[in-house]
C-alpha cells in the first residue's frame, strides 16, 4: 500500500500500520492497542440469528493480550447455532487479524475484531456460516480459474414519530435530499464509521420507501459497497448493520431490515451484485456486450434462484414481498435494467464514450476504463442468513458454468422488456414462479440440495436445520389469508421487525 493510499484510507489501523489489512500480524494488533491506550479487545462473530455477538476482554496485560490473541477463546455452540448438540457444543473463536477495528460506540478505548469458529479437534467448523461461503468461493476459484467478487445493497428503514417539518412525499423518497430526507445525515454518519471498520462503500442514498402510518413517520435508505471478496462482503454488511441500529439507538429511532413494512408500500430487499475476474480482470463484457461466461453463471444462478430463497428469504414477511409491480421478482427470469426479474443487468458503462470528457470539455482521462459490469440477484432481503445466502450463489454461478445447456437457458429466460406488458402475456406463461412461502421454499430446498452439498460445501445437517427451520414457520397460504387483513398483516411485520 502507498502512501496516498494510506492517507485516503478511512480505517484507524491502516493509518497507524501503514499497511493494508490483509497483511496485519499479531504483533501489529499488539502495537496498536499499547501505543493508543486500547482497554480492551471485543470479538465478534455472526451466530445463526444473522446478529454480531460479543465477548469482551479487558487487557490486564501484554501477556494476556498476546494469548487471546493467539489462542481465541471458547463459546457455547448450542447458543450460537441450533445444530449443535448442548452436549458437544464447546466451539473456539479464533480472531482473524484483518477484521481488526476501532470500536465507534465504545466509551472506553475498544478494539473490535471479528472471529471464525473451530471445533474439538482445531480444525474449522465444517458447519459454520463463514466456513461455508470461504469453501465455496475456494470451490470456484478452484473449478473455473476465476476468481467470485460481489458486493450488497443494505435496504433498511428508519422509523419515528411523525413529524410534519419538510414532510416526505409518499412513495418519493429515491434520491431525496435533506431537509426533505429527514436521515441524510444518521446515514452519512454510518458510511463513516463502516468506512473506518474496513469496509468499502460505493455510496448511500435515500430510497423510494417513506411515508407516515398512525402516527409513525417510515423513510428507507440504501448503502451500496464495492466488489470484494465474498467473505468481505458478507461481513461489511453484517458490521454495517450492527452500526447502523447502534447510531439508531443513539438517535432514537428504530432501524430495520425487514422486508416488508406494511401493505402497498416499497419492501426492503439484499440485493447481491456478482462478477467473475480472471487474473484481476473482470470477464462479464467481452466485445462491448455481456460475455458466455456472465451468461452461464446467470443461468445456473437462475436454475437454483427458487432454492437460494431458503437462505435469502427466512421468514414469512419476506414472501410478502415478492409481489407482481412492486419492483420485486415473482418469476424466474433475467434481464436489462428490469426491476421485476431474479436477475438484472444493470448499466455498466459499456456502450459510453467517455462521458466525463464531454462534460467537462473534452477533459484528458485514461484511455482504458475499469470494467465495471456485474449482474444482480434481486430476490434476497434483509432476513437473509448472508454467508450461505452468497455461498448458495456461488454454488449456482459455478453451476451454470458446468452447464452444457447454460447459454440455451440464458435465451429461453431473457426477458427483453416488463414481463407483466400485456405484450410478454406468453413469454411469462413460460416461466416458473419463485416460492410464495417458507414452506415452499424448504421443499425447493430439499428437491435441489444435492447442488449445494457437492464436495461437502454445504453439510447435509445445515441442509436439515435450515429445511426444519422454514418449515417450523407453518405459512403455507398466509398471504392469502392476510388480504384485506391489515391488523393481523401489522401483527406479522411487528413481529420481525427486528429480524437479522
Amino acid at each position: 500500500m502507498n502512501d496516498a493510499e494510506v492517507l485516503m484510507n478511512p480505517n484507524d489501523l491502516v493509518q497507524f500500520l501503514k499497511k493494508s489489512p490483509e497483511y496485519f500480524t499479531k504483533d501489529d494488533i499488539i502495537r496498536f492497542c499499547e501505543e493508543n491506550a486500547i482497554e480492551m479487545v471485543n470479538f465478534h462473530y455472526a451466530a445463526a440469528d444473522g446478529k454480531l455477538k460479543t465477548l469482551n476482554f479487558v487487557i490486564s496485560s501484554k501477556e494476556y493480550l498476546d494469548t487471546i490473541l493467539s489462542d481465541g477463546e471458547r463459546v457455547d455452540g448450542s447458543n450460537i447455532f441450533p445444530f449443535i448438540e448442548a452436549g458437544s457444543s464447546d466451539l473456539y473463536v479464533i480472531p482473524r487479524y484483518a477484521t481488526a477495528f476501532v470500536d465507534p460506540f465504545a466509551e472506553t478505548p475498544t478494539l473490535g475484531i471479528l472471529c471464525s469458529y473451530y471445533d474439538n479437534t482445531g480444525k474449522p467448523l465444517a458447519s459454520a456460516p463463514e466456513y461455508i461461503l470461504t469453501q465455496a468461493a475456494a470451490a470456484f476459484r478452484k473449478n473455473t480459474g476465476m476468481d467470485f467478487k460481489c458486493l450488497g445493497e443494505l435496504e433498511y428503514y428508519v422509523i419515528c414519530d411523525q413529524d410534519d417539518f419538510y414532510p416526505g412525499r409518499d412513495q418519493k423518497g429515491y434520491h431525496e435530499s435533506a431537509p426533505f430526507c429527514k436521515f441524510e445525515e444518521m446515514r452519512v454518519e454510518a458510511m463513516r464509521l463502516i468506512a473506518r471498520a474496513g469496509g468499502k462503500i460505493k455510496y448511500g442514498h435515500s430510497e423510494v420507501g417513506c411515508f407516515t402510518k398512525d402516527g409513525l413517520y417510515y423513510e428507507q435508505h440504501e448503502i451500496e459497497f464495492l466488489p470484494v471478496d465474498p467473505r468481505l462482503a458478507v461481513e461489511e454488511l453484517i458490521l454495517a448493520k450492527w452500526i447502523l441500529r447502534n447510531l439508531g439507538n443513539q438517535y432514537g429511532v428504530t432501524v430495520s431490515y425487514a422486508p416488508k413494512i406494511t401493505v402497498g408500500k416499497a419492501g426492503s430487499g439484499m440485493h447481491f451484485h456478482m462478477m467473475a475476474e480472471k487474473n484481476g480482470k473482470n470477464v462479464m463484457i467481452k466485445d462491448g456486450v455481456l460475455s458466455d461466461i456472465a451468461k452461464r453463471m446467470i443461468a445456473g444462478i437462475l436454475d437454483v434462484g427458487d432454492a437460494v430463497t431458503a437462505f435469502g428469504n427466512t421468514i414469512p414477511t419476506s414472501y410478502l414481498r415478492l409481489v407482481p409491480h412492486q419492483e420485486a421478482p415473482t418469476y424466474i427470469c433475467w434481464g436489462d435494467r428490469n426491476r421485476s426479474v431474479v436477475v438484472r443487468v444493470p448499466l455498466g458503462w459499456t456502450g459510453s464514450s467517455d462521458m466525463a470528457a464531454e462534460a467537462n470539455f473534452d477533459l484528458k482521462r485514461k484511455a482504458d476504463k475499469i470494467c465495471k459490469q456485474t449482474f444482480e440477484y434481486r430476490v434476497a432481503d434483509g432476513s437473509a442468513d448472508l454467508y450461505e445466502t452468497v455461498a448458495a450463489l456461488i454454488m449456482g454461478a459455478m453451476h451454470g458454468l458446468e452447464m452444457n445447456n447454460a447459454l440455451e437457458l440464458a435465451d429461453k429466460l431473457y426477458a427483453s422488456g416488463n414481463i407483466f406488458d400485456p405484450a410478454y402475456k406468453d413469454f411469462l406463461a413460460t416461466l416458473d414462479q419463485l416460492p410464495t412461502c417458507c414452506d415452499e421454499s424448504a421443499d425447493v430446498l430439499d428437491a435441489k440440495r444435492a447442488l449445494f452439498e457437492r464436495d461437502g460445501i454445504f453439510p447435509a445437517g445445515v441442509i436439515d436445520s435450515q429445511i426444519k427451520k422454514l418449515k417450523a414457520y407453518g405459512d403455507k397460504g398466509l398471504s392469502d389469508s392476510l388480504l384485506g387483513n391489515e391488523e393481523k398483516f401489522a401483527e406479522l411485520v411487528d413481529k420481525y421487525v427486528h429480524v437479522a
